[in-house]
């Protein structure tokens, strides 16, 4: 197995750009914070100008190639590395793009040392050689399904979360509710949160943050619906608080409605498609994720429906 070196972005300076601090180079031209920057320039291959280690005051002639690592020494810090399985949908240097399986934890905590889905990244990284960081991006409860982006580096780690409820990072998410919503198609802006009664609930409260989930009624079936959600912003449990707020909690949702481990043993919820720009080329990558056989299973007959709007989402 050969490894992999870490991640190094590089830039060949120009003639309109001699004579200017490297400094100045890495943050217009290279878009690096001074967080980033600060981390690797006490590092010995931190920022290189023609394979040689300079200090950021230095001010490279035109043709002259500067190269700065991204990859953080440190990253995965104590993480265990753990097999598990892993469902990759898209891969490069600067990010990875899985397909999380329902009833996974994304980071270790209390109970949770080594079955998660970090764990088995960092098992795939050592496995196959490569030198990465492990930065989820966004959040998916545990028993959420679908897209997860994880930034390899630092970097890649700002861009994409300044990415976050932006136009720019469009999230769309699949769920199978109790009921049928009124209307058919609308938007929920209603403030989310802590539920005074529950240790871990949420719920709409006049005092609560900004919260607007758009929804689309895709097919109905046996007393369930088939939605779209488009959440504007990224409040804990919102998309479940926010269904159950009008009378059409999430099948399955043991929390905000009722559990029914018969029916699906946990709330009936995939993150289906992510659009969001590549945080250091700048290319637009739009993926999708196939929704669970879980979800499949509570109405058959609406799948079809649903790969046919899909086009559309």
């Amino acid at each position: 197995m050969v490894q992999q070196s870490p991640r190094r972005l590089e830039l060949t300076v120009t003639a309109d750009q001699a004579g200017e601090k490297i400094d100045t180079l890495l943050r217009r031209e290279l878009r690096l914070s001074g967080t980033v920057i600060r981390r690797v320039k006490w590092l010995d291959d931190g920022i290189l100008l023609d394979g040689m280690r300079v200090t950021t005051a230095c001010r490279p002639a035109a043709g002259q190639v500067l190269s700065v690592r991204v990859a953080d020494p440190d990253g995965q810090g104590d993480m265990v590395p753990t097999p598990g399985p892993l469902d990759i949908v898209y891969e490069d240097g600067d990010l990875l793009v899985l397909n999380k399986a329902p009833g996974v934890l994304i980071h270790p905590g209390p109970g949770h040392y080594s079955d998660t889905l970090c764990n088995y990244i960092a098992w795939y990284y050592k496995k196959a050689g490569i030198s990465a960081d492990v930065h989820p991006v966004q959040r998916l409860d545990k028993g959420t399904s679908g897209l997860l982006v994880v930034a390899k580096h630092p970097h890649a780690q700002e861009q994409l979360k300044g990415q976050l409820h932006t136009p720019a990072f469009r999230r769309i998410y699949l769920a199978v509710c109790e009921g049928i919503p009124r209307p058919p198609e609308g938007c929920i802006d209603a403030p989310i949160g802590r539920d005074p009664n529950s240790v871990v609930g949420r719920c709409v409260r006049p005092d609560g943050a900004r919260a607007v989930t758009h929804y689309e009624v895709l097919g109905r079936s046996n007393g369930l619906s088939l939605l779209r959600l488009r959440p504007e912003t990224g409040r804990t449990h919102q998309l479940r608080v926010h269904m159950a707020s009008i009378g059409c909690p999430l099948a399955g949702d043991w929390l905000y409605g009722e559990e029914d481990p018969d029916l699906i043993p946990r709330p009936a919820l995939h993150a289906y498609a992510l659009d969001l720009d590549h945080p250091v080329t700048g290319e637009h990558l739009s993926l999708t994720a196939p929704i669970p056989a879980d979800m499949a299973r509570l109405a058959p007959e609406l799948l079809t429906e649903t790969e046919c709007a899909s086009e559309e989402i």
